[in-house]
């Protein structure tokens, strides 16, 4: 792990591109380092599931099996109580775990000895962008699905308690709001993970220019290759698993504010159910 640290390597926030056609550059051109590492990122997460469903058993789980179940069930009571057990929301629990998986993956890949060019996936804000720009979309249509186009626009002048002109202020806040969720989801991802690479890279290049001194001096390089291993293993399995949960549990809070105004809204035909019988 640290003598591929030390290898030379390009600038953090690099990225060799790839062109597939002349249409448009934006379109057309792919960091393929990225494809390649988010890919070996897929490949590992699908590879653990279907090992997962292959040995899956009844009775007393294997060790897999327990961690992974304890995950899921945590997962559920998440959604469960944010998203408030609504049915249509089921398919919140697979997206988010699955979020999950492939982001600690992708970022635990990162303390093996990786050679360009293979690089922690989500350093790139190309690929945390896109995962957040998923979420968004798919949170957008469940607001839709779950409360209709009157009840969606109506989402966005809470406070609901406030008077009428107060919330019409709030308007264009609320939509400011909505989309900087997108952008402050990937930014978080990106910046960690990206943050993780540009430190050890520095420390790459103190361990250099200390090794090149010679004498005694040279010396003092063995503290940077003990400080780039701890970074190294706090940045993949502390830094990455906590950035894996808050982007699965942004995913699932997210959800839950879709719903936002539902109850409102029951709440007022409740209340005036309940005049109109008295």
């Amino acid at each position: 792990m640290i003598a591929a640290t030390l290898a030379p390597e390009t600038t953090p926030g690099s990225h060799p591109t790839i062109t597939v056609c002349h249409i448009s550059n934006f379109l057309c051109t792919f960091n393929y380092d990225t494809l390649i590492s988010s890919a070996l990122a897929f490949a590992v997460t699908l590879a653990i599931g279907f090992a997962l469903v292959l040995t899956l058993r009844r009775g007393t789980p294997h060790r897999l099996q327990m961690i992974f179940e304890v995950l899921l069930n945590y997962v559920r009571s998440l959604t469960s109580d944010t998203v408030e057990g609504d049915r249509d929301a089921a398919f919140v629990v697979p997206l988010a775990a699955t979020i999950f998986f492939f982001i600690l993956f992708a970022n635990w890949l990162d303390v093996f000895p990786l050679v360009s060019p293979v690089e922690p996936a989500n350093a790139d804000i190309n690929l945390t962008l896109a995962m957040a720009l998923v979420v968004i979309i798919l949170v957008e249509w469940y607001s839709v699905h779950v409360l209709g186009w009157k009840r969606f626009f109506y989402r966005y002048t809470h406070p609901f308690d406030a008077p009428i002109l107060m919330r019409a202020v709030f308007i264009p806040i609320n939509v400011i709001t909505e989309i900087a969720k997108p952008i402050s989801l990937a930014l978080r991802l990106f910046g960690n993970i990206f943050g993780g690479v540009v430190v050890v890279y520095l420390l790459t290049l103190a361990f250099r220019y200390f090794a090149t001194l010679g004498g005694p001096v040279s010396g003092v390089s063995l503290i940077w290759i003990v400080l780039l291993a701890f970074w190294k293993i706090f940045d993949v399995f502390v830094i990455g698993t906590i950035q894996a949960f808050i982007f699965m549990l942004l995913t699932i809070i997210y959800f839950g504010m879709a719903r936002e105004g539902l109850h409102e809204e029951e709440h007022k035909q409740s209340g005036a159910i309940a005049t109109a019988a008295a």
